[in-house]
């Protein structure tokens, strides 16, 4: 059962409990409560009532967005100021030059698709992929 107490301008609604054993609340009872709270929406959470189930497909959430980070040398973009011919300073950030490479792995026997810096690759070059990928701490076998 609801009440309604009118304090001032304020309103206060409250909602009672109804006791299994009493029988539904008269008509008369309803009409007089939708009567006063003519224009005010009520909602209130059931916990017997299965809860209802939206007609839409489900929420799938977005792909994670590749950074514009390498993974093996740590580089990422550099804040930088565009400077024009009056000398007025815009920022703009100068980004990674990234590529993606597929790389012989010799521990795999196969070839491995990375997206790196042309930084790394030139470290790869150097001193093997196995070297640079556990000094980066990147496991090799999930790719």
């Amino acid at each position: 059962m609801a009440t309604l107490a009118t304090l001032g301008t304020t309103s206060l609604l409250r909602f009672q409990k109804a006791d299994p054993l009493k029988a539904s609340p008269s008509p008369h009872l309803l009409g007089s409560l939708c009567s006063q709270l003519s224009g005010i929406k009520l909602s209130c959470n059931l916990p017997d009532v299965a809860p209802l189930k939206p007609i839409s497909s489900p929420f799938t959430p977005l792909q994670p967005v590749a950074r514009r980070v390498c993974p093996f040398t740590g580089k990422k973009a550099n804040k930088a100021n565009k400077v024009s011919f009056s000398n007025h300073k815009t920022k703009k950030l100068q980004f990674v030059n990234l590529q993606y490479k597929k790389v012989w792995w010799e521990a795999g026997k196969r070839y491995v698709k990375l997206r790196l810096s042309t930084k790394a690759l030139k470290t790869i070059e150097k001193n093997g992929l196995d070297a640079v990928a556990k000094k980066a701490g990147i496991d090799l076998r999930k790719e």
